[in-house]
């Protein structure tokens, strides 16, 4: 693999901003409910807490005694019915059943209907992934085919820096259909 400094620059740059598309759609899973419990489902639920947008997971313990249970065990018990009101706000559809104490969600199981839909949604998100990739990747390649232009390095350093990056981008697509056929099975196995 020959480089110039200019070329690495623009490689690394490129890593970077792979690495970040892939991270975004691995998020973007586990905020997906797939009929199994994950204490990833609290993690965009903000609780109005004094006025205050707060996560849940900085007002409570949150654990999943089982497979198909939340519990939410808050340290300031007068909070607990923000968070209840929280939980039935959010997009999940899940339903909050608050003791007082402790706060339980059980995840009902998915119908096929909703099997189907959550595969096509987990597509989506991965193909969005992958548009971030090549959009990196287009980037990168466009930048190394200016210097190209403007003799900053030779052609023949250029076409190589340019399969390096197309190497790169291969490597961070698979990962993210790696991911995308992980969530597919998640969804199907329950």
């Amino acid at each position: 693999m020959m480089e110039t400094a200019d070329t690495k620059k623009v490689l690394e740059e490129t890593k970077k901003k792979m690495t970040k598309a892939v991270e975004a759609t691995k998020r973007e899973f586990q905020n997906l409910r797939t009929g199994r419990a994950s204490i990833a489902l609290m993690e965009g639920i903000q609780v109005d807490y004094y006025n205050t947008p707060t996560p849940i997971k900085g007002l409570a313990n949150i654990s999943t005694p089982d497979a198909k249970t939340i519990a939410i065990h808050p340290w300031d018990p007068s909070v607990i019915n923000d968070i209840d009101r929280a939980i039935l706000k959010s997009d999940l559809g899940l339903t909050p059943v608050n003791d007082g104490k402790i706060i339980r969600i059980q995840i009902p199981a998915l119908t096929q209907e909703r099997r189907n839909e959550l595969t096509k949604l987990v597509r989506k998100v991965a193909e969005e992934g992958r548009v971030a990739v090549r959009n990196a990747r287009h980037e990168a390649i466009e930048g190394i085919k200016k210097m190209e232009k403007n003799k900053v390095v030779p052609e023949d350093l250029s076409h190589a820096a340019q399969k390096d990056v197309q190497k790169v981008t291969d490597t961070f697509v698979g990962q993210i259909d790696e991911a995308l056929k992980h969530k597919e099975s998640e969804i199907h196995e329950i």
